[in-house]
């Protein structure tokens, strides 16, 4: 294998991407693994108040960073998760799921966060 220099590092096209039907919603998204920047800032948003974990709406909250477009950019802000929240369980629940297995989270990752 040979080293890679920090352009190639740079142009590589890393981040996977994986079409999820959702039939709640009446078709399909597109769930992508998190940036560096972008897992950084999920995961910050799981501190609450004095440090405490806090995995209110976590699914949703999860479903907003890593649901994007066509052309990879978000298609939720932060702001949306309460929105997301308020949807179908089963269909935040399908996303999730594609989300952690994309990103690295194992299965009991969210349950573990309430643990911690």
């Amino acid at each position: 294998m040979s080293m890679l220099t920090r352009e190639a590092i740079l142009a590589a096209d890393d981040l996977k991407r994986e079409e999820v039907q959702v039939p709640e919603w009446g078709g399909a998204v597109c769930v992508t693994t998190m940036t560096g920047a972008g897992r950084d800032a999920w995961e910050q948003s799981l501190v609450g108040a004095k440090g405490a974990v806090n995995i209110t709406n976590v699914r949703a909250r999860l479903v907003a960073y890593t649901v994007v477009d066509a052309e990879g950019q978000r298609l939720f802000t932060d702001a949306d998760a309460e929105a997301l929240g308020r949807k179908s369980a089963a269909a935040l629940d399908r996303c999730a799921k594609v989300a952690q297995r994309l990103n690295g989270l194992n299965d009991t990752a969210l349950e573990d966060a309430r643990g911690n």
